[in-house]
């Protein structure tokens, strides 16, 4: 896809387009998810559908320049990283993707998670 769009940042959604979504996932997972990337469109206007996914391709120049940007750290930088590109007029292409559950281990997310994403959710809106 990059090589057709040119774009300096190709990221998978799992909310745009036929072939996107999320498998194995319960409700809650999937209410969070999404009450996460709705509050992300609101307050940062990423330009992009899926904030908190992580399947990304960059430009090497492009993610040399936009990481050096970047103060934030765990959940809240993949956010930070995809929102500073679009800002800084970086173009962004999405391909759907359909995101698979872990079969091992499970997720870490909890209260203190979901605290800390809101922190740097504040953050950035005041920041960027």
């Amino acid at each position: 896809m990059q090589r057709t769009t040119q774009a300096d940042i190709v990221t998978g959604t799992r909310y745009k387009g036929r072939g996107g979504g999320v498998y194995g996932w319960d409700m809650r997972r999937i209410l969070t998810s999404r009450v996460a990337n709705y509050l992300a469109q609101v307050m940062l206007s990423p330009g992009v559908s899926d904030l908190t996914g992580s399947f990304r391709l960059y430009r090497r120049a492009v993610f040399e320049d936009v990481i050096s940007c970047v103060v934030s750290r765990g959940y809240v930088f993949q956010m930070e990283l995809i929102t500073r590109a679009t800002k800084m007029g970086y173009t962004v292409a999405e391909c759907p993707i359909t995101f698979v559950d872990r079969i091992y281990g499970s997720s870490k997310l909890g209260a203190g998670e979901v605290m800390q994403y809101l922190r740097g959710l504040m953050l950035l809106f005041w920041t960027l």
